[in-house]
């Protein structure tokens, strides 16, 4: 299962770092053509928009496997071992909970927007395929943290991880 997991979100880690890269390219060519064309590439606005949140989705699974968000281990160094494995098993029970809140929350919306055939304003851009990042990427997130809890992908200690 560990291995799945992380196939999965080094998959969609690869499609954010494609969206960076398309982000940089759309701004260059809009620039370009302002400058020597007079006019702005029209779709850039929307489409950076809609790249920029779903590169932040695809990169939040390996963020979470490799544990590499930022940490505040103020009250985590004042407790001993017993206390910070404590606060780490809070800490993934509260994030399973969080990402199965959210993901709750995500599908309808995604669900709406498909159904309704939902398109950006000036661009005409289809919505439902950006919107569908949300509840995958809340989907693998929270399966990493579930099996993070369960033993299946081992607890990441603070101090180990910052060495590297």
């Amino acid at each position: 299962m560990q291995q799945g997991l992380e196939k999965m979100a080094l998959a969609m880690a690869a499609l954010a770092v494609t969206g960076m890269v398309a982000i940089v390219g759309l701004i260059v060519t809009s620039v370009i053509m302002r400058k020597f064309a007079n006019t702005p590439l029209h779709i850039t606005e929307e489409s950076v928009g809609l790249l920029l949140s779903a590169t932040l989705f695809l990169g939040l699974p390996i963020v979470t496997l490799k544990a590499r968000h930022v940490r505040v281990s103020l009250l985590s160094d004042l407790l001993g071992e017993a206390g910070h494995k404590f606060l780490q098993i809070c800490a993934l029970v509260i994030g399973v909970a969080f990402f199965a809140w959210l993901l709750t929350d995500a599908f309808p919306w995604w669900e709406f927007a498909y159904r309704l055939n939902l398109k950006t304003e000036t661009t005409r851009i289809l919505l439902y395929p950006w919107m569908a990042v949300l509840p995958l990427s809340l989907l693998l997130t929270g399966l990493i943290y579930l099996a993070r809890l369960a033993g299946i992908i081992d607890r990441i200690d603070d101090n180990s991880e910052l060495e590297n």
